[in-house]
């Protein structure tokens, strides 16, 4: 994971229902929390990641664990990034599945969504089980 400044850091977390109303506060909570700390400009942008990594975590995950998998939102700023966590009990890593051959698909375009908006993105296993995907924001404002 990438490593924040020196600055102390702000942080926020929420557990995530896999429900369109879990998704939808998860979104809530990352707009919510952004405008909080003076970032309402990357709110959109964080906001979609959140939004396709929460649905990652929830397809894939759900795929190989019985019952709702538990799905964990963090956010956490310092001075220059916003970095956005994703953690779930699938040990599996994610999947960057872009092509330009079928770009109308429906499916498999998350990971590049997130590669387009994410100054980086990455995982790192979660010991004892799981992992945890990340992506980091500048918060700068867009020029």
């Amino acid at each position: 994971m990438p490593q924040p400044s020196s600055a102390p850091p702000a942080f926020a977390v929420l557990s995530i229902e896999c429900s369109r109303e879990g998704f939808a506060r998860a979104r809530s909570f990352t707009r919510d929390t952004l405008r909080v700390w003076s970032l309402g400009h990357r709110s959109d942008d964080a906001a979609l990641v959140v939004a396709e990594l929460t649905a990652n975590a929830a397809t894939h995950a759900a795929r190989r664990i019985a019952g709702a998998p538990d799905i964990r939102l963090g956010l956490r700023l310092d001075p220059a990034h916003l970095l956005l966590t994703v953690s779930d009990p699938d040990d599996d890593p994610p999947v960057r599945a872009c092509s330009a051959d079928s770009p109308l698909e429906e499916h498999g375009r998350g990971l590049c969504i997130v590669d387009a908006l994410a100054e980086t993105w990455g995982w790192s296993p979660t010991p004892p089980a799981g992992k945890t995907v990340w992506a980091r924001l500048s918060t700068c404002p867009p020029t």
